[in-house]
């Protein structure tokens, strides 16, 4: 009799989901279904707005990736109307976007990763998170996480309104320039966040890298999953954040792509699986081949290690250093060891450090240069960044008066969704037996799927009609009263 273990609700993430693994009658597991089980449906209820809108439609998508969605939008924008963003303006979305990529890498990594490192995939659950990790390593790096996120907030607060949703981003610019004054305090931020990247580096050495156990895990088979990866790069094939274009890379690391993010769709299809909201995407020319890890298989891979594969080099050099020992370390390029996507978060924050502080003393920062106004109406956009989780694609058309006629956004966890459900099949396959499993070996399986920083939020677009969304009334005590689903009385 075939039995089913199920991992409901999956922690330490941004979204919902959950997971099914199926046993079968010999103890071993048959199948496992990673399952996004909400429907946001932005796509869809934005039909019919003027386009401008989508800058402050978009941050609402998520609230770990709203800086990636918003700028993404505002970069479509520039496109939907012809603009061509001025250098002040280019120089000040991107001191933004990387003071974003800075507190969004370090988010995922100290509040929701290293606790299984720190405290151990079989730490009590009630001490595996982020306090349990303050306790562990103490008050002071604690209060350093928490500053460097608060100072590059307060950068992000400053040129679009808001940390947690900015706003105001504007075709062909930015609402506001940067004086002298606050470059003073935006230079302090960064000198600030280069000195904490470079200590969160070398605390990763110190307490996953030196830990054999860890350390084995790391470059274990069963974290291992051998994919296509895809990310932005410059004209030299160095990695980017904010522009750029897109190289895909094959499993052995030849290039397979390298093409403009307006060509996307001659390059990525999206499929759809009747069990879970969220789209497959995957190499167009290739076709859809199912959940298969192999060199022929069309599946890839995006996000912090997927655009170390892709990249020849990053442009600054404390990060380059750390880029080559990483890939020394893993003996292999491209790396297919998933949980390396930690250590390629921390350089990736460090790059976005070193970028600030360089963006930080340019001349024409507090130019009063800060927007084109020459409009164009070319009715069609995309808008392409390289989000913390990935490669990330909005593209918009409208009618004749910038009315939306069509959106569509392929994000990054959509890239990743067949990834993590071939990563979290093998490690179920090797830790569970039976249906008696302790929760540190599921732990084992949920950091298969963490190691993506999946946000399921901005990814569940599809709505094949399968799933069936249930309802649980109770009373103020919380006893269930009723269980409603759809087509019930």
């Amino acid at each position: 009799m075939k039995t089913k273990i199920t991992i409901d609700p999956i922690t330490r993430l941004e979204g919902h989901g959950k997971i099914d693994i199926i046993i079968g009658d010999d103890g071993k597991v048959e199948n496992v279904y990673w399952q996004v089980t909400e429907l946001r449906g932005f796509e869809r209820f934005c039909i019919g707005r003027p386009a401008e809108e989508m800058t402050r439609i978009a941050p609402n998508i998520c609230g770990v990736c709203p800086s990636a969605h918003h700028m993404a939008a505002t970069k479509a924008l520039d496109q939907v109307f012809g603009l061509e963003p001025t250098l002040t303006a280019k120089l000040i979305r991107q001191l933004e976007y990387n003071a974003f990529i800075i507190e969004d890498h370090y988010i995922h990594f100290f509040f929701l990763a290293a606790p299984d490192f720190i405290l151990g995939p079989d730490a009590n659950p009630s001490e595996r998170n982020i306090l349990g990790l303050i306790a562990e390593l103490g008050k002071d790096i604690g209060k350093q996480v928490i500053e460097v996120r608060r100072r590059n907030r307060d950068i992000i607060r400053l040129i679009f309104s808001k940390a947690p949703h900015p706003e105001g981003g504007l075709p062909g610019g930015v609402p506001r320039g940067i004086t002298e004054d606050e470059r003073k305090w935006i230079k302090d931020t960064t000198d600030f966040s280069l000195t904490f990247a470079k200590a969160a580096l070398k605390l990763f050495k110190d307490k996953v890298l030196s830990n054999k156990t860890y350390r084995d895990l790391i470059l274990s088979e069963t974290y291992r999953l051998k994919t296509h990866y895809m990310g932005m790069v410059d004209e030299h094939k160095g990695v980017q954040f904010y522009d750029g274009k897109i190289r895909v890379v094959d499993p052995d690391g030849h290039e397979y792509a390298y093409f403009e993010p307006s060509e996307y769709l001659t390059y990525i299809s999206e499929h759809v699986e009747p069990w879970t909201y969220v789209k497959f995407t995957h190499l167009r020319p290739k076709g859809w081949n199912g959940l298969d890890e192999t060199n022929l298989s069309s599946i890839y891979s995006v996000g912090p290690l997927a655009r170390l594969n892709v990249a020849e080099s990053i442009p600054t050099p404390l990060a380059q250093e750390a880029f080559l020992e990483m890939f020394e370390f893993l003996g292999e390029k491209p790396s297919h060891q998933i949980l390396a996507n930690h250590w390629a978060r921390l350089i990736s924050a460090l790059m976005a450090a070193e970028m600030n502080q360089m963006i930080a003393t340019n001349p024409y920062l507090t130019s009063k240069d800060i927007r084109n106004m020459n409009m164009r109406l070319r009715r069609e956009g995309v808008g392409c960044v390289e989000a913390p989780r990935g490669t990330l694609f909005h593209h918009y058309q409208t009618d004749d008066q910038g009315m939306l006629t069509m959106v569509n956004l392929v994000v990054a966890t959509q890239h990743n969704a067949a990834p993590i459900c071939l990563a979290i099949k093998k490690a179920a396959i090797e830790f569970i037996r039976g249906d008696q499993v302790k929760e540190g070996l599921l732990n084992r399986v949920e950091m298969a799927f963490r190691a993506y920083d999946p946000c399921l939020a901005c990814a569940t677009h599809s709505f094949p009609g399968s799933i069936t969304p249930t309802i649980h009334i109770r009373d103020k005590q919380g006893s269930l009263i009723k269980t409603l689903k759809t087509g019930m009385a």
